[in-house]
């Protein structure tokens, strides 16, 4: 994945470190017998931060690796490819 910048980079681990805080919320939230509503709420909400990542490296898949097969004339292995990515992205 080298089409991220040293900033994007430092964006995402940020954004991981706080979905993985999360999860460590949600385990307590179990662990304590919180509200179900208030669990799925939160479980939710890290099923939102995990799919911004990924549309995040999704992007800079798109804008770098596919973008530069296509220039070298290896396209179509790229968009198959890329085809295979959307589809378990977006189950």
């Amino acid at each position: 994945m080298n089409s991220l910048s040293v900033e994007e980079k430092k964006d995402l681990e940020i954004r991981l470190k706080r979905i993985e805080g999360q999860v460590r919320g949600i385990q307590k939230m179990i662990e304590e017998d919180k509200y179900c509503v208030d669990i799925l709420t939160q479980v939710s909400a890290v099923r939102g931060a995990l799919k911004k990542v990924g549309l995040i490296i999704l992007d800079k898949h798109i804008h770098g690796c596919v973008q530069r097969a296509i220039r070298n004339d290896e396209g179509d292995a790229m968009i198959d490819e890329l085809m295979d990515v959307l589809t378990r992205f977006t189950e």
